[in-house]
């Protein structure tokens, strides 16, 4: 027999009846508590973009960063999802925490991150993780592992001894600045609470509203 939903709490029924002004804020807090209780990478999101024929695509990613000015992540632009970006800079973002009941949508465009910006997040990886960006060809066919093998072998020798690698030209991270945001928490008898803040650019101010389930 299924154990009974737990009610939710006086500050849940709070939060969507009388949200704050700043989903940022918001965003934060849900982080901090999948932080707590997600068992891998509470930092995992899906990213979904469409190619020249509209078609979407959808993978996870990591969320790298995130203020007031949006979401960022990082990629090699010649993989597919970087192309797909160059070509129609818009997408959308999905967190789903199982654990806490909750899930996250942002949707809205895209734009690169600063040099410098990449840089820094770019030196904060493991020499191992540098090396990587150099040796993959995201997205394009491989005949067999041991390619890859052979082609990361030769970015160690490459870089041997060099503790500075530098940052690849194909390799930097995107921004997605959201025009909407949904905060979505699992309810009773799937009588959720969804909460979207929207706004119609980038520099105006949000609005929220509750959505039926």
């Amino acid at each position: 027999m299924k154990k009974p939903k737990k009610r939710k709490s006086d500050r849940q029924m709070t939060l969507f009846d009388s949200p704050p002004d700043d989903p940022f804020g918001l965003f934060d807090s849900w982080m901090a508590d999948a932080v707590q209780s997600e068992v891998n990478d509470p930092n995992a999101m899906a990213l979904a973009t469409a190619d020249e024929d509209a078609l979407p695509n959808v993978r996870m990613v990591l969320l790298k960063g995130v203020d007031a000015r949006g979401f960022v992540f990082y990629t090699n632009l010649e993989s597919h999802k970087g192309g797909e970006l160059q070509g129609h800079p818009q997408a959308a973002l999905c967190f789903h925490w199982k654990s806490l009941q909750r899930q996250v949508r942002v949707r809205g465009p895209v734009s690169a991150v600063a040099d410098d910006e990449a840089d820094a997040y770019y030196a904060s990886r493991s020499r191992e993780s540098r090396l990587g960006a150099w040796a993959s060809q995201q997205s394009r066919p491989l005949v067999d592992r041991a390619e890859l093998d052979v082609a990361y072998a030769d970015m160690q020798a490459r870089f041997a001894g060099q503790d500075d690698i530098p940052r690849p030209p194909h390799w930097s991270g995107r921004r997605v600045t959201p025009l909407s945001i949904e905060f979505w928490q699992d309810g009773n008898h799937r009588l959720h609470d969804r909460l979207v803040y929207a706004r119609s650019a980038p520099d105006a101010a949000w609005q929220t509203q509750r959505l039926y389930p």
